[in-house]
């Protein structure tokens, strides 16, 4: 009984770290492809950073991440990531209007921050 409870709490404890493990990174092309899918799902990607934008007016920040399979716009309440530096990020898709598989206003909505494990900065 007690290896069980033992494995139990191993199993619950490596589902709560499954965001901060190196892999399950959904590829920007797949979001791009398919916005529809993730319409307000959470998802992790990863990507480097290649524009950023602040509007302090209007408290808006916001930057662009690319992969190899595309480039997104990931609007944050934190603080905005270094230029060229590589991330990982937990965020909830979002879209204005989908009209047959055209979005408009996709984005993604920054949750968290991820550690990036071997994937250079």
């Amino acid at each position: 009984m007690k290896t069980k409870s033992i494995l139990l709490f191993g199993l619950l404890l490596f589902l709560a770290a499954c965001d901060y493990l190196p892999f399950g990174y959904t590829p920007i092309g797949e979001i791009l492809e398919g916005p529809g899918r993730f319409e307000g799902e959470p998802v992790k990607v990863r990507g480097e950073v290649v524009e950023i934008t602040k509007i302090p007016l209007i408290k808006s920040k916001s930057y662009l991440l690319r992969d190899d399979t595309g480039t997104i716009l990931v609007v944050t309440e934190g603080s905005l990531p270094a230029l060229n530096k590589t991330i990982a990020v937990r965020a909830e898709v979002k879209t204005v209007a989908i009209l047959d598989d055209q979005s408009f206003g996709l984005r993604l909505v920054e949750i968290e921050r991820l550690p990036v494990y071997g994937f250079g900065d």
